[in-house]
């Protein structure tokens, strides 16, 4: 990521920092809109989950400079998400979920380079996961 990204992703999630819990409802919602299958995925209270959501994505974005040194916690999510079947065609429709939160949330604010600033994160975040998933025996 460049410092300009790093720059524009702290910057809008301070921004939206305050409704953290609606947001994640909202990703979930366009989530489950998307690919109803998944629905049942989620056996935990959504705003509990969304809650570990949001906490996670606070972490990162806090961590921004040193991604490096959350790679093995973002491994060993992806490894829990891969027993709870999560696939790796799922990283993309979380990602198309999540741009789309955003971009209601932030509105004009969510301009092509916020956008792809975010675009980097997420898959940042998806690459580490989806690594440590394939690290499982039958990964």
């Amino acid at each position: 990521m460049t410092s300009e990204q790093k720059r524009l992703v702290r910057e809008s999630f301070q921004s939206i920092s305050d409704s953290l819990g609606p947001i994640s409802l909202l990703f979930y919602a366009r989530l489950f809109e998307q690919d109803p299958s998944l629905r049942p995925m989620f056996v935990q209270d959504i705003a509990i989950q969304g809650r570990k959501l949001m906490s996670t994505l606070t972490t990162v974005v806090q961590n921004l400079d040193d991604l490096d040194q959350l790679s093995p916690a973002l491994r060993a999510l992806g490894q829990r998400h891969a027993g709870y079947g999560v696939r790796s065609d799922h990283y993309k429709l979380v990602k198309g979920a999540l741009l789309w939160t955003l971009g209601q949330v932030l509105d004009t604010d969510f301009y092509p380079e916020m956008k792809a600033a975010w675009s980097e994160v997420i898959d940042t975040i998806s690459l580490a996961m989806q690594s440590g998933a394939a690290e499982l025996p039958d990964g």
